[in-house]
């Protein structure tokens, strides 16, 4: 530990005990790596605080000692928002883990934030209630991260974001004191709304330690079904017709390319195809009730039968058992995995109005392959709220290294059609250090001024996650 004081490890070690830190390199390593492999951390000390009090008192040694620190929950990020240079502390925040609460009346959970996403949504449904935040990482990534980039999923067509899904937080600030916005309240406009600060901010300005989250009935009924669609119109078309019919009971609305559900189907065990119709372009549609005499599955059949009379899908299927729906899901969700099958993949997380979206597959989709010749399209994602992962695979004949190597080139066109369309270059898996230069590049004047405020006023020093987000 050549960089930190020997006043700062001592202070560190007699704080957190022998548990509360690690400078081993077989303990450092899965928190050195980055998800999707594109950075390297390089934290040489990595601190697991068992408390609040804790992660406070370890902030304000290292404040006195002017070392920039690195909050990390579940290290599953796409963004290199958690990764740490070699003069950084990591902070790792799983030994918190707790499920403080879970309040029956108020619908709340209050948590610590290294509890796993997943461990939050049993505990829950054990008092027969549902926390709806739901993604493909849930059984490793924290709550705390989950709120630190405003995470989306699959359900936020339904229930909104993890913003959406956050009564209250505490925090510990970069100079050691902890702000305590743990509340149950629904409505507060008691001034700036604080909470809204350190949600999305991706430990840059806060170490997000504990959340009060809102919670829902838990669905009585599920109902799922996999459609053939003659296009991204259609699809989108379709979402509206389904709004409609349904009441707005659709939990989750998921385009995914012909490309797309073909590598699932094909590189990823066990899974078979819905349909045996061949066609460049599927839809997933789930809907759910908390209420018991609701039959959704007879809604589903006359939403479908409406959409194939008039044109909107050309067929489809309706799971009839916990394994079919499942296996539908799992097509979905297996995506990413299969796509690495096919060499290497440029990524892009966007999103546009929803209506945009077929804009945005034509667009994008005709100035890659202008840029990329035999670059190869797998745009899936939760059109229900506008939020397209635009992948693209490697040419068949191009070497991956030489493909992976026009990352930059190729967001760039992207984003500047999505940027025209009024869309986001970051739908839900933040900005951290790969989009940064990318969001000073797209946003206007104004909102990097009043960013780079906000950052100054609250970490002065920059020592909270720094070269991440501004």
């Amino acid at each position: 530990m050549p960089f930190l004081p020997d006043g700062a490890i001592n202070d560190l070690k007699d704080l957190l005990g022998p548990k509360g830190w690690s400078t081993d390199l077989d303990v450092l390593a899965p928190h050195n790596a980055e998800a999707r492999g594109k950075f390297k951390g390089q934290a040489e000390i990595v601190l697991f605080p068992a408390s609040t009090e804790e992660v406070a008192k370890a902030v304000a040694i290292c404040a006195a000692h002017d070392i920039a620190i690195v909050p990390q929950g579940g290290n599953t990020g796409r963004c290199g928002g958690a990764v740490a240079g070699s003069k950084q502390v990591l902070l790792n925040l799983k030994r918190m883990n707790a499920i403080i609460e879970i309040d029956e009346r108020d619908f709340t959970a209050t948590v610590e934030a290294g509890a796993i996403l997943q461990t939050i949504q049993e505990a829950c449904a054990r008092h027969d209630l549902l926390f709806p935040l739901s993604l493909g990482a849930e059984g490793s990534c924290q709550i705390g991260g989950n709120l630190a980039t405003n995470a989306g999923g699959l359900n936020v067509i339904r229930y909104g974001n993890a913003r959406d899904l956050c009564l209250g937080l505490e925090v510990v600030l970069p100079d050691g004191s902890i702000w305590n916005g743990l509340s149950k309240l629904r409505k507060d406009n008691s001034g700036y709304d604080l909470r809204d600060l350190f949600i999305g901010a991706e430990g840059t300005l806060g170490i997000i330690t504990k959340a009060t989250l809102k919670l829902f009935a838990r669905p009585q009924h599920v109902a799922t079904a996999w459609l053939a669609v003659p296009s991204p119109e259609c699809a989108i078309d379709l979402l509206a017709l389904a709004r409609r019919h349904t009441g707005d009971a659709i939990a989750a609305f998921e385009l995914i390319s012909g490309f797309a559900h073909d590598m699932s189907v094909t590189y990823l065990k066990g899974l078979t195809r819905p349909l045996a119709t061949k066609t460049d372009w599927h839809v997933l549609i789930e809907l759910t009730s908390s209420r018991p005499d609701d039959d959704l599955q007879a809604l589903l059949v006359d939403l479908l039968s409406n959409a194939v009379e008039i044109g909107l899908a050309s067929d489809a299927t309706i799971a009839q058992s916990e394994k079919q729906r499942a296996n539908l899901w799992a097509i979905r969700e297996g995506i990413p995995e299969a796509q690495g099958f096919e060499g290497g993949s440029i990524k892009h997380d966007v999103s546009v109005p929803v209506s945009r979206v077929p804009d945005l597959l034509d667009r994008g989709i005709a100035a890659a392959k202008a840029l990329i010749p035999g670059i190869r399209p797998c745009p899936f994602g939760h059109v229900g709220d506008g939020n397209i992962h635009f992948n693209f695979s490697q040419p068949v004949s191009m070497e991956k290294s030489k493909y992976l190597a026009r990352w930059e080139s190729l967001n760039r066109v992207i984003h500047d059609i999505v940027t025209d369309l009024g869309g986001s270059i970051s739908a839900e898996h933040g900005i951290g250090q790969l989009k940064r230069d990318e969001l000073a590049h797209y946003a206007s004047d104004e909102k990097m001024k009043l960013l780079r405020a906000i950052k100054t006023a609250i970490d002065p020093d920059a020592r909270f996650n720094p070269g991440k987000v501004v």
